[in-house]
């Protein structure tokens, strides 16, 4: 491939995978962030990292006009890794048409250019409150929560576009709980406003930031009554990427679209991530239990024997690194690093 356009590459996931593009592939890497819950010093961390300069356009990507210059510029794209969305599920309740507006209107925007090879940040929300474990890629799609819903909606627009556009072909990546940051320490969450995730609040919380890691109840059906989720590893998630979009370009015969989860496999409780922090760092951590939070579901985690099967990928990272990694990077931001 010769160009990859990174949407909200300035972010969390996409910066992670703008380093495995860069580091892994031999094409061209751009990207676009409008900075909502990103900083555009994350492109000099990427380049710190891997020597390259991120070429980067500082646009909105719900405006079609902006979006329409960046293309004309850049007519030799063939493959989009699109992040760009607003993620929070509380923030989702409160603010719904704010959620359908950006996460729909910034994806209608890229998909009208028609590139090729398309891949989609989808979320394990889209499946809600499951009855069966693990979840697979069969499993019902009941997503609870608005921002959870602009993911199964937004993996619809892409199925019904692909099917009207031969010439394109799209995978959606359905990830569960990302965590942790590079292993060099230098690039990782790096949340704008009060973090939304519970990784970068424990880490805040150890480190002086916050008072407390509240935790959302502890009356769930599950082995310690703490809600269970599938945490994996940033950069296993950001190398699936690489791997999804190499499968689209690489074998003509791939479906139209295609769709695989993203986890470990296993379910780890919040309680249990708590006390693997606590044991990797040497810190005590305050905390305390709460009420259960609006939108969230007891128990999730995957199956990704497809992922395995057709992308040939599967996570390399352990819990004890995905939280080592995440405190060493608190760590750096604190000394300036």
């Amino acid at each position: 491939m010769k160009k990859i356009l990174v949407t909200g590459g300035a972010g969390y996931i996409g910066s992670h995978t703008l380093i495995e593009l860069i580091e892994n592939t031999g094409c061209e890497v751009i990207s676009a962030d409008n900075y909502s819950n990103s900083a555009a010093k994350t492109y000099e961390r990427v380049k710190e990292i891997t020597g390259k300069v991120v070429k980067h356009y500082d646009i909105d990507l719900c405006d079609g006009n902006a979006v329409g210059k960046m293309m004309q510029e850049n007519k030799d794209i063939d493959g989009v890794i699109h992040f760009a969305a607003f993620k929070s599920v509380p923030e989702s309740i409160e603010q719904p048409l704010l959620y359908y507006h950006n996460n729909i209107v910034s994806l209608i925007n890229i998909l009208a250019y028609r590139i090729p090879n398309f891949i989609f940040s989808s979320s394990c929300s889209v499946y809600g409150n499951i009855e069966k474990l693990p979840v697979n890629e069969s499993t019902p799609l009941n997503a609870i929560s608005p921002y959870g819903y602009t993911k199964q909606v937004g993996e619809r627009l892409i199925q019904d576009f692909t099917r009207s556009n031969t010439r394109i072909k799209a995978v959606a990546l359905r990830y569960f709980n990302p965590v942790g940051a590079h292993v060099s320490g230098n690039i990782g969450e790096v949340p704008l406003q009060r973090p939304a995730n519970l990784v970068p609040i424990i880490t805040q919380t150890a480190i002086g930031k916050l008072k407390e890691t509240t935790v959302f109840g502890n009356d769930y059906n599950t082995r310690d009554g703490s809600c269970i989720r599938d945490y994996v590893h940033v950069s296993d998630i950001a190398r699936a990427h690489v791997d999804a979009i190499t499968y689209l370009n690489e074998n003509n015969d791939a479906p139209p679209y295609s769709v695989f989860n993203l986890g470990t496999g296993s379910g780890v409780s919040v309680l249990e991530l708590i006390n693997t922090f606590e044991k990797v760092s040497g810190h005590k951590l305050n905390y305390r239990i709460g009420g259960r939070r609006e939108g969230d579901v007891a128990s999730i985690y995957s199956d990704i024997s497809l992922a395995k099967k057709i992308l040939g990928w599967t996570p390399k990272y352990s819990l004890e690194d995905m939280m080592l990694s995440a405190w060493k990077w608190e760590l750096n931001m604190k000394s300036g690093v």
